[in-house]
């Protein structure tokens, strides 16, 4: 059975093709928009432990502020060595609802 809780609101995500950071219990989660498209995925970068909810998107990857790893928003994926975990989000009546 899943189990979505409430991660912030509908008004409070990223516009367009910007990431943002949501706290959501003791995790930080990355929130990116990618052509209107939103993501959620873990905020550690594999690398350094970059935020990267604090990052850009380009060329639909969200890209680590600190050494420019990029990652799909959609897989977590940084190559076949490095993966981040991601999380099913939806909009219910405003919120949005993430499950860990």
């Amino acid at each position: 059975m899943s189990s979505f809780i409430k991660l912030t609101t509908q008004s409070e995500l990223p516009a367009a093709d910007e990431a943002k950071e949501f706290l959501c219990g003791d995790k930080t989660i990355c929130v990116a928009n990618v052509n209107g498209a939103y993501s959620a995925m873990d905020n550690v970068c594999l690398h350094r432990g970059g935020p990267l909810g604090e990052g850009v998107i380009l060329n639909g990857k969200v890209v680590c502020p600190w050494h420019g790893w990029e990652w799909d928003p959609q897989t977590g994926v940084h190559d076949a060595h490095a993966k981040v975990a991601v999380y099913p989000l939806k909009i219910e009546n405003g919120d949005v609802l993430i499950e860990i």
